[in-house]
């Protein structure tokens, strides 16, 4: 028997840019207000370093985490809402940031690179398609020897409500060029809804 889900945590597959914009008129439930356990472990173990990316930024939360550690931060997203909390969120904090509009399936538009990239919750809404663009528009904005730091849900998590579940192989198979996969971890996303959080991969890749 299928395991139900939470029935608030709606799927992100095939939403559309207004469709997620309108999810920030509340808290949707990804949006936990500070940055996940996962990725603060890697901002304290040394892990980002120079110009930090924060793909899918929502709210800005693990960009406003570079920018607190003294890197150049930049936020994309394509939820005008999102980004407007973001801003709001840096000149609270006295932090500088910076958030853009921007598609994360066209970073290259964006003429710049990156030492570290982080992306939290966006790569498990991509369909097959949509994933192999999104590696590409990732490889055009990192620069070689350059971080690319991942949490996802795994297929680990019981159900099938919310984003699609990722393996560990088919993260290695997404990434296999142009890129070395240095560790997949057993981790836990955390959302407002449910406690117990969600079973997770941490993935931490270079590019080569």
């Amino acid at each position: 028997m299928t395991q139900p889900g939470p029935p608030d945590l709606p799927s992100a597959v095939g939403r559309s840019v207004h469709e997620f914009d309108a999810m920030y008129a509340e808290t949707p439930p990804w949006d936990i207000g500070r940055p996940q356990p996962a990725f603060l472990e890697l901002a304290r173990s040394g892990a980002l370093h120079g110009r930090v990316l924060d793909a899918g930024c929502g709210t800005g939360e693990h960009t406003l985490m570079a920018a607190g550690l003294g890197l150049d931060a930049t936020g994309v997203d394509t939820a005008p809402t999102a980004i407007a909390i973001a801003e709001r969120k840096a000149h609270e904090r006295g932090l500088q940031a910076r958030f853009l509009g921007a598609d994360a399936l066209d970073l290259g538009s964006l003429g710049e690179q990156f030492d570290t990239v982080l992306d939290c919750g966006l790569f498990h809404i991509f369909d097959d398609e949509h994933r192999a663009a999104y590696v590409g528009s990732l490889g055009a904005a990192t620069r070689g020897g350059g971080r690319y730091h991942m949490l996802c849900f795994s297929e680990r998590q019981p159900g099938d409500w919310g984003p699609r579940r990722v393996t560990q192989d088919e993260i290695r198979a997404s990434f296999a060029d142009g890129w070395r996969v240095d560790a997949i971890d057993a981790a836990t996303l955390e959302v407002t809804i449910d406690p117990q959080g969600v079973s997770a991969w941490r993935a931490s890749l270079t590019r080569v």
